[in-house]
């Protein structure tokens, strides 16, 4: 599966996390040593906040370790809040328009995991957006869909909430499809104040997340997997957990979508 990793703090070079590391973003698409598959070779991408509000973004189909024109980018910018993701299809062609991050509007959004059966149930999750939000699809990914019906779940006034009601109508689409709910999500996201991760699977293995406090510039990253063991402090976040990071600090509360209760609870 994909491999990712988010900023939030005073304003550094993009390179000092996705390229510089001893175990970067970049050495990460070649040999991830916590993923499913050690290769992350299709497309990368990169979501920037910088004087404005609505984020930068740029993503491409080439492995993440064979493009120059992404570590010289790296090199050159500076932020204080950027998403970065390098990209192992679970479906969907290689293409730019199903790279991470995707945009809308403020907000930006990277995932690792995927909605099991999705093929099954993607009519009906796509049927189920407003003519607003379908208009915003441009690739064929699962992700892009999730975060699509985040939007649609009063992501601006309540980002946890949101995340649970999207992942309560894939677990109905899936049981009204005649099978159990596969979900696994591990994702961040932002509306360029706040950065956002969540931590869920339906079925008890989680793809990893971990977060550190980064010195460089006195703020917090949240990642896939580690890009320096040696240097930092990290911290494995628990499965069904929500982190909300701002610049006032960090909370990490649990998370249990209203659909799972209610499954719980029968």
């Amino acid at each position: 599966m994909c491999r990712w990793a988010a900023y939030l703090g005073e304003a550094v070079f993009l390179e000092d996390i996705v390229t510089a590391p001893c175990h970067s973003l970049i050495a990460q698409s070649h040999c991830a040593q916590e993923a499913k598959s050690p290769t992350n070779g299709d497309g990368f991408g990169l979501a920037w906040y910088g004087d404005r509000p609505e984020p930068g973004l740029y993503r491409d189909i080439l492995p993440a370790w064979s493009d120059p024109n992404l570590k010289s980018l790296c090199r050159q910018i500076k932020s204080g809040l950027f998403l970065a993701h390098v990209r192992a299809s679970t479906g969907g062609a290689t293409s730019r328009m199903n790279c991470h991050p995707f945009i809308s509007g403020r907000w930006s959004f990277m995932h690792n995991g995927q909605i099991g059966g999705f093929e099954k149930i993607r009519r009906a999750l796509e049927n189920s957006l407003s003519d607003a939000a379908f208009d915003q699809r441009e690739g064929a990914t699962d992700s892009e869909l999730f975060f699509l019906m985040m939007t649609e779940e009063d992501l601006a006034g309540d980002p946890q909430g949101a995340v649970s009601r999207a992942i309560s109508r894939v677990i109905d689409a899936s049981r009204r499809g005649g099978f159990e709910p596969a979900l696994k999500l591990t994702a961040a996201f932002s509306d360029g104040q706040s950065l956002y991760a969540v931590r869920y699977t339906s079925d008890g293995h989680a793809p990893t997340l971990y977060t550190s406090a980064f010195p460089n510039g006195g703020g917090r990253c949240v990642v896939s997997e580690p890009f320096d063991r040696d240097g930092s402090d990290w911290q494995a976040i628990p499965p069904s957990s929500f982190v909300t990071i701002g610049r006032d600090g960090m909370s990490i509360r649990p998370f249990v979508p209203a659909a799972a209760k209610l499954a719980l609870a029968v």
